[in-house]
């Protein structure tokens, strides 16, 4: 994590909690865990009990001589019941951690703030919606333990949509053209493992709209990919509108390669030519023909292409520069309101929840 001048831990994700006094003792020092299971939460309640149900089973088969295994759920500012589950959840069984945000600040930063928080020595992600079995997690962890950096799964026999399917075949095109040298068959599957250091090199980070799968690979030396299972929602909604999968694209291509600029540049240096040399055509033909040889027509349909590309070039840079806006408010990509289990909470400039119960 960075380091502010005075020497602590400067927070990926802000709190609510009253300013700190003159003189905070030092946290405890973390007891070392097999891995942290991250799982990001949004109006989820139908699927959260059926979620931890399976969950369990799969942490007392991880927990041994390697060190056990924590969950920390992150509520992504839930409209329904999320919460008080989770909460009932964390009272039941101390190995499971919740963080609640004051209101929706999207899957990636949930997950930022779980890492930010996760003591394993391997961290695993996955989706609360019950598409990705939690039972293949021992499988990304023992590929984990075998010293890759990263390991993603891979979603055999989908269960989406067409349209799903479309948006992620597109995604997956995307990111393999711009990590050249990283061959991930599948981007968008959010059962993934990451080991310490990587974690640690991502939350180093300060990026307001990071795509953590790709983000990830920029400091991995080896990866590796392991097929999963996939299922249909077990209940509930998914999240990623039409916009959501836009949006997601664009931040893929602004955050990770300048390449669209270049385009641009090399767009308008050839309308560029090839106008010049139009020009040239057009005079030569009044030359020979006349006056009468004005193609007008044909000089609308030119300055419409022009006018289109300069469209398209600005959009292009408006892209650029308003990430570049997003990043320099330096804004926290997350409010915590709310911590139930985290004894550590000072050091990651949480409310520290401690394990005492949530206000009423």
């Amino acid at each position: 994590m960075p380091r502010s001048a005075e020497g602590g831990r400067t927070p990926v994700f802000a709190s609510l909690s009253a300013a700190a006094p003159p003189a905070v003792p030092p946290a405890p020092r973390r007891a070392p865990l097999r891995a942290s299971i991250v799982i990001p939460v949004y109006n989820e309640e139908q699927n959260l009990p059926a979620l931890y149900a399976r969950l369990a089973p799969v942490m007392d088969a991880l927990a041994g001589p390697g060190g056990g295994v924590e969950t920390i759920l992150v509520d992504d500012g839930s409209g329904d019941r999320s919460l008080e589950i989770l909460r009932e959840l964390a009272r039941r069984d101390p190995r499971v951690k919740v963080i609640s945000f004051n209101r929706n600040y999207g899957q990636h930063a949930a997950v930022f703030a779980g890492l930010d928080a996760a003591r394993g020595a391997t961290a695993v992600t996955l989706d609360a919606d019950l598409q990705n079995p939690p039972e293949d997690i021992p499988k990304l962890l023992a590929r984990a333990e075998e010293g890759f950096d990263v390991v993603g799964g891979y979603r055999v026999d989908r269960q989406d949509t067409a349209f799903r399917r479309l948006a992620s075949r597109l995604t997956n095109r995307l990111m393999r053209r711009i990590l050249r040298g990283v061959e991930f068959r599948d981007y968008g599957c959010m059962l993934r493992a990451y080991s310490r250091p990587v974690v640690d090199s991502m939350l180093l980070c300060e990026e307001r709209s990071p795509f953590i799968p790709a983000l990830a690979c920029q400091f991995a030396r080896r990866i590796a990919e392991v097929p999963v299972g996939h299922a249909e929602r077990a209940a509930g909604e998914s999240k990623y509108s039409l916009w959501s999968l836009v949006k997601l694209q664009a931040d893929l291509i602004t955050g990770f390669t300048s390449g669209p600029l270049r385009a641009a540049t090399l767009t308008g240096t050839a309308i560029s030519l090839l106008s010049i040399a139009f020009g040239v055509f057009l005079a030569i033909r009044r030359i020979l023909y006349g006056p009468e040889a004005q193609g007008l027509f044909t000089l609308f349909a030119l300055l419409f292409l022009m006018v289109g590309a300069n469209f398209l070039a600005l959009g292009i840079l408006g892209e650029y520069v308003g990430r570049i806006y997003v990043e320099v408010r330096r804004r926290p990509r997350s409010v915590v309101a709310e911590t139930v289990n985290l004894d550590y909470g000072l050091d990651y400039g949480l409310d520290g929840g401690g394990g005492a119960e949530p206000p009423a």
